[in-house]
């Protein structure tokens, strides 16, 4: 089984499936901070823009150098013409393609200079840098009125105790002073902050850092970020995801670390549960963001322990938020509800999900990936669920959404080891208010990739003016399989 794409340095521990004018009328849904906007948009056109992986891809010869797409939006949403690709041979992005250094695996949008841009960080994890092997790099690529032009080297803050700088990145406006930080992890527990006013010439506004009770050193670290507001106080708050210490199996969990006026505090971190991936925003609209992560893991059958609380086929716990932080805790499956399809194992049900308002209503939605779902006998083609949420939290009992390859109006079919769902993003790439839905097919045609474009309609997602982008037509290398539409930026 495939690595998560976002976790290939983790150990088999981890091992899942390997994110008109422009309203941000979602913002209530989102329950995000006054300053991180639930929708990039690097150009400032109004339009919500996208970035997806090719984290394999070859560049200048050099296999699995890395690139990242960055998809602008239109009233016709995302094509192959409105895009940038970039890579560490792009004119005034520091650094040269080399192989495997996995430039374009993780990244994160935010206004970091406060210029009204759009900025996305991204990391080369792999990266080589003065004789350390895999010390990894990250780097700003800055918004504009073209688009993402130039970058900005963030260095390493203690080269000496880790490796692997920029495994995980998030932004937000963790201490509340009304500029974007950066977050970054590395293959150490401890998470560097970059406080907002980053420069082009890499200066930034302060600098601090916190650990949290997961492992550290080798394959270890802080592995995964997600940030949001949960107890409503506008201040980003931030869940850090690795593996635990009290476990000799090492499961993986997660951690909640609230913003304060002083930055992320650990003193009042809380755990939570297991899982991988990690979206927030506000499902039930009362104004507090809630913790939504996929725990895509099948109980073992050899004897050795399961991951606590896993299921056949995998599924999502959401953590509602309120005033105190994470509160009550549901959980969905393929089994829960009228939820389609049923739990069965290797599904890697919740292995990618995302939250956006699809229909305005000023709740979140929830897509899901299973990217192992069988169709037909046809093994890992994959497919996605959409969850809509309501007053009482996520309805499973009627009006979901199913798409695979298969279904009518999307673009290709079902195919073995596609693993569509690999990836989903919502974001409104149109302008109307409505968050609209992308979805990575990374295995599509032996792991060249696919990224799939479904829209809304204001009230749900269609196949309406559905469409497919390949690497090939993005100016991606499908030499030696570039898995391009693994992740997308968060």
């Amino acid at each position: 089984m495939h690595k998560h794409l976002r976790l290939t340095l983790a150990t088999a521990t981890a091992a899942a499936l390997t994110g008109g004018l422009l309203t941000f009328s979602a913002s209530t849904a989102t329950a995000g901070d006054s300053v991180h906007h639930p929708v990039a948009d690097f150009n400032n056109d109004g339009y919500g823009d996208v970035a997806y992986s090719a984290g394999w891809a070859t560049v200048g010869g050099k296999k699995g150098a890395g690139q990242i797409v960055t998809l602008y939006g239109s009233a016709s949403g995302v094509t192959t013409t409105k895009r940038t690709t970039i890579s560490q041979n792009t004119t005034g992005v520091p650094g040269t393609a080399e192989t495997n250094d996995g430039f374009g695996w993780v990244s994160a949008y935010g206004d970091f200079n406060g210029d009204g841009f759009d900025d996305l960080a991204v990391s080369a994890p792999y990266e080589d840098v003065d004789g350390d092997t895999d010390g990894g790099t990250v780097l700003i690529a800055w918004g504009s009125t073209s688009g993402l032009s130039g970058a900005t080297t963030i260095k390493d803050a203690a080269p000496s105790s880790h490796d692997r700088w920029g495994t995980a990145l998030a932004a937000g406006d963790f201490d509340g002073d009304g500029t974007e930080d950066l977050a970054v992890g590395s293959s150490s527990n401890s998470v560097y902050v970059f406080k907002g006013g980053i420069t082009k010439s890499g200066t930034y506004g302060g600098r601090h850092s916190f650990r949290t009770d997961l492992q550290s050193g080798g394959d270890t670290g802080t592995l995964v970020l997600a940030a949001g507001d949960v107890n409503g106080d506008k201040r980003t708050d931030l869940v850090v995801n690795g593996y635990e210490t009290d476990s000799d199996y090492g499961f993986n969990t997660n951690f909640y670390v609230p913003g304060t006026a002083s930055g992320l505090d650990a003193a009042y971190a809380q755990e939570l549960k297991r899982g991988v991936i990690t979206g927030i925003a506000d499902v039930n609209g009362d104004g507090f963001g809630d913790i939504v992560t996929g725990q895509d893991w099948d109980p073992t059958k050899d004897g050795s322990p399961s991951v606590p609380e896993s299921v056949d086929g995998g599924k999502v716990h959401i953590v509602y938020g309120s005033a105190d932080g994470p509160a009550t805790t549901v959980a969905v499956s393929q089994n829960s509800g009228n939820v389609p399809g049923s739990s069965e194992r290797g599904d890697w049900f919740g292995s990618e999900l995302s939250l956006g308002d699809i229909n305005g209503d000023g709740y979140a939605d929830l897509v899901a990936g299973a990217p192992g779902e069988n169709l037909g006998g046809v093994v890992n083609t994959g497919a996605v669920t959409v969850l809509y949420g309501s007053g009482s939290g996520l309805n499973t009992g009627s009006g979901y959404q199913y798409f695979a390859q298969s279904t009518a109006g999307v673009p290709g079919s079902d195919e073995k080891d596609d693993r569509f769902g690999g990836e989903v993003k919502l974001t409104d790439v149109t302008g109307d208010g409505k968050a609209d839905l992308t979805v990575g097919a990374y295995g599509e045609n032996s792991f060249n990739g696919s990224v799939v474009y479904l829209p809304s309609d204001g009230t749900k997602i269609t196949t309406t003016g559905a469409r497919s982008l390949s690497p090939s037509s993005l100016s991606v290398s499908t030499d030696a399989q570039p898995t391009f539409g693994a992740n997308a930026a968060n």
